[in-house]
């Protein structure tokens, strides 16, 4: 057992992506020390340390896609690559003093509820500890999903070289090679311009289309980034606009998607100014309504696509028959390689199947039906149990950051009321509170684009539900989050302090009064 075998701390956060370190940075700005961060790798960044794939990139403009308490007035451009969002991480690490409290290489093996200490009892790769409180920042874009397809393993037994755009194999060069790219979302997207140039052959396995609109990215010049340095309010207000802008955009993706026939208008204009072969454009031309899956931002995607080494099957692919990739329209590729952009376990996070609650249940048995929390945070049967970025806290248009934030104000309110409740109890969400939650959360999906657009997205459980995305903008969310109602909670008590159970096993819970 390691050194930090049965330490205990009054919060353990999981990850140190953006959720993680945030929770962490607010964490020490609430005073409270206490606490560790356990990261399975080797150093900070969640999703933009594990995808660093060719062109990787984000497609929320810069300044909106860092922390409001944490400026960046340096970033280089409008839309940043993985290598400076993976750089910003490092600062806000050091800036904040957060090294002493991360625990790298500490894998999460199994988190468990001891309702007679109330505390979690937390196992690693590293050893176990215990903590008063969990805050599960560990994401929805943490596990790469890999189709398990006949014939997979006997194309890697032949030489065939297989990864994910998560899982990049920076030691296999593509120069030459005949690569088979599975996948049309926001990864692809960007592997593809970046790898077509010096591939020998590149096929594009393209289950569904997607809508791409122009990236209206360039670089921040010198005076910009002097600005916002001296003027930090330039950079508050560059932010603002942003934010304003895309708030905005809203009600057309969760009230009137009629309204987004002239988006779609754009990106058909987009499509026609690179692709000059009508069957080509037939296939890249989406049926559903944009917005129904996520849009995706590029000025060099259609040009590959229309380069003379590229094929696009308008097929998903289906088999693989020794070198060859098939598709489920039959047609075959001759490939050396297989690269999988194709997406994350969103909607069914492994790390579910590693939180056992109150009830000895697991939080993936828990939600077999389709996750449910109540505000994104807090879930039936798992007391002191919180996770950042949770059910149906996800954007369709806008950064992530802002979520996060109004999730680190819950995350600081719940602390506080368990402070004020004292010693000896813990508070768990009344499952009435979390049902009540999703029905509102769900009648209010109905009207949206990603449920009447006629696709079938990642955004969707394998009931059809949406348990993903927020059906409102930023601003209402950061209400919905502001702080706690003890309505909607139970507080929970230590057996000895229940009177009648003395020597059970389960724990004594009240009412929660305000």
């Amino acid at each position: 057992m390691s050194e930090h075998a049965r330490e205990h701390v009054r919060v353990a956060v999981i990850g140190s992506g953006f959720g993680g370190l945030g929770a962490a940075v607010r964490l020490r700005r609430e005073g409270i020390t206490d606490f560790v961060v356990l990261e399975r790798s080797d150093s900070v960044g969640g999703t933009w340390r594990d995808n660093s794939y060719p062109g990787c990139a984000c497609d929320v403009p810069s300044h909106l896609y860092s922390f409001s308490f944490a400026p960046n007035p340096d970033w280089p451009r409008t839309f940043s690559g993985q290598p400076h969002i993976r750089a910003y991480l490092e600062r806000v690490t050091d800036t904040f003093g957060l090294r002493p409290h991360l625990r790298l290489g500490h894998e999460v093996l199994l988190m468990r509820w001891d309702a007679d200490a109330l505390r979690w009892e937390i196992e690693t790769s590293r050893g176990t500890l215990t903590a008063d409180v969990v805050v599960s920042a560990t994401g929805p874009l943490s596990d790469p999903k890999v189709p398990n397809l006949p014939g997979l393993d006997r194309f890697r037994e032949e030489g065939g070289t297989v990864f994910h755009s998560a899982r990049w194999d920076h030691d296999y060069d593509l120069t030459g090679k005949r690569v088979a790219m599975v996948g049309t979302g926001a990864s692809a997207i960007q592997i593809v311009p970046a790898v077509q140039p010096r591939v020998g052959r590149l096929t594009l396995f393209q289950r569904t289309p997607a809508w791409v609109m122009p990236r209206v990215d360039r670089p921040i010049t010198g005076v910009e980034r002097w600005l916002h340095r001296q003027l930090p309010f330039t950079g508050q207000a560059r932010r603002g606009i942003l934010w304003g802008i895309r708030e905005l955009q809203v009600s057309a993706f969760t009230k009137r998607p009629g309204e987004l026939g002239l988006v779609e208008s754009v990106a058909k204009a987009n499509m026609r100014r690179a692709v000059k072969d009508p069957a080509l454009r037939a296939k890249l031309t989406p049926s559903y309504r944009i917005g129904c899956k996520r849009i995706l931002l590029s000025n060099d995607y259609y040009p590959a696509l229309a380069r003379p080494n590229v094929d696009v099957v308008a097929a998903g692919l289906a088999e693989v028959r020794g070198r060859v990739a098939v598709g489920a329209d039959g047609t075959e590729a001759e490939v050396d390689a297989i690269v999988f952009g194709t997406g994350f376990h969103v909607t069914d996070m492994p790390i579910a199947d590693r939180v056992v609650g109150a009830d000895g249940l697991t939080l993936a048995e828990a939600w077999k039906d389709g996750m449910e929390s109540l505000r994104g945070a807090t879930a039936a049967g798992f007391p002191n149990w919180m996770t950042i970025i949770g059910p149906n806290t996800g954007l369709g248009n806008s950064s992530m950051i802002l979520m996060i934030e109004s999730q680190l104000n819950y995350m600081a309110d719940f602390l506080h009321r368990l402070d004020l409740l004292g010693e000896g109890r813990a508070l768990a969400p009344r499952p009435s509170a979390v049902a009540a939650w999703n029905r509102r959360l769900q009648a209010r999906m109905e009207r949206t684009v990603w449920k009447s657009g006629g696709c079938d997205s990642w955004y969707l459980d394998a009931n059809g539900r949406n348990t993903t995305l927020w059906p409102g903008t930023t601003a209402e969310f950061r209400r919905a989050t502001r702080s706690v109602d003890l309505a909607e909670y139970e507080v929970v008590r230590a057996p000895r302090e229940t009177a009648g159970t003395s020597g059970t096993a389960g724990a004594g819970r009240e009412g929660a009064v305000a």
